[in-house]
C-alpha cells in the first residue's frame, strides 16, 4: 500500500557544494524529497547523499543503472548502503539485471536492518522523441515502448517506473493503482522546456495519475528557489480546488 507522501521531488542537479548548501537551505521545511543524479553524485561523491539525509530530506538516488547483472547488483547494494529511499535502473537492462538488482538491494537492506529503497524502472527518457527512438533502432512508438518496459519492470519486482506524464495515464490504466509512477520533465506553465521533449505541467502530471513529480530547473535556476517552489504549490492547490468544484 502506498504511503501518504509529498508528490514534489526537487532535482539537485548541481556540481558544487556552495550551490547544494544554498538549495538545501531554501528547501528545508518545504519539500520532503530531493533527487541526486549523476551530476551531483559524480562531482561531490556519496557524501552529497549523506548530507541531504542529515538535513532531513528523503533522497531519490537517480543514477539509472544499466550494466551486466553482476555489476548492477553490486551497485544497487552500494546505493542501498548510502541510505537512499528510491533508486533507478534502466528497464531496458533486461530481466536478469532488474531481478539481480532488486534481490541485492533487499538483501543489503535486510543485513542493515533498514527498509529497502523503492526500486524504479526508467522507461524512455523525456528527452527522447519519435525520431530519436527510430535512430536507436526502436521499431514501435514511444508509448508502446514505455508500456512494454514498464510491464517488464513491475514483473521483475520493481515497485514503480519513471515515465513522462504523457504516458502516465496509459500506465495507470494498464498497470493499476499500486505501481508508483514518477514523472520527470515537469515544467510549470510558461516555463522553458530546455532539452526536455515530452514535458507536462505539475497539474497535468497529477491528473494523469503520477505519484511523484520531479522538478528541477524551474526551481533550482530561479532567482529565489523557495519562492518558485511555493508558487508551484499554490498553483497545484488552486488546480485541485478547481477540479473538486467541477466534479
Amino acid at each position: 500500500m502506498k504511503r501518504e507522501h509529498d508528490p514534489l521531488i526537487i532535482a539537485c542537479d548541481l556540481d558544487n557544494w556552495e550551490d547544494v548548501h544554498s538549495l538545501a537551505a531554501a528547501l528545508e521545511g518545504l519539500v520532503e524529497t530531493v533527487k541526486i543524479g549523476l551530476e551531483a553524485y559524480l562531482n561531490l561523491g556519496p557524501q552529497v547523499i549523506t548530507e541531504m539525509r542529515e538535513r532531513g530530506f528523503r533522497v531519490f538516488g537517480d543514477l539509472k543503472f544499466n550494466d551486466i547483472p553482476n555489476t548492477v547488483s553490486k551497485a544497487a547494494r552500494a546505493l542501498t548502503r548510502s541510505g537512499v529511499n528510491m533508486m533507478t535502473l534502466h528497464a531496458s537492462g533486461g530481466r536478469e539485471m532488474l531481478r539481480a538488482a532488486v534481490r541485492a538491494s533487499k538483501e543489503e537492506a535486510s543485513l542493515l536492518g533498514v527498509s529497502a529503497p523503492i526500486m524504479l524502472g526508467v522507461t524512455v527518457l523525456t528527452s527522447c522523441d519519435e525520431a530519436t527512438a527510430r535512430e536507436v533502432g526502436w521499431t514501435r512508438p514511444i508509448r508502446e515502448q514505455v508500456l512494454s518496459l514498464a510491464g517488464l519492470a513491475i514483473e521483475c519486482g520493481l515497485e514503480g517506473v519513471v515515465a513522462s506524464a504523457r504516458e502516465a495515464l496509459l500506465l495507470r490504466q494498464e498497470l493499476g493503482e499500486e505501481p508508483i509512477i514518477v514523472t520527470p520533465g515537469i515544467r510549470p506553465a510558461g516555463s522553458a522546456v530546455g532539452d526536455q521533449v515530452r514535458t507536462a505541467t505539475p497539474q497535468e502530471a497529477l491528473n494523469a495519475g503520477a505519484d511523484y513529480l520531479v522538478i528541477g530547473r524551474a526551481v533550482t535556476d530561479a532567482d529565489v528557489p523557495r519562492a518558485a517552489l511555493e508558487s508551484i504549490r499554490i498553483a497545484l492547490g488552486a488546480s485541485r480546488r478547481e477540479g473538486k468544484r467541477k466534479a
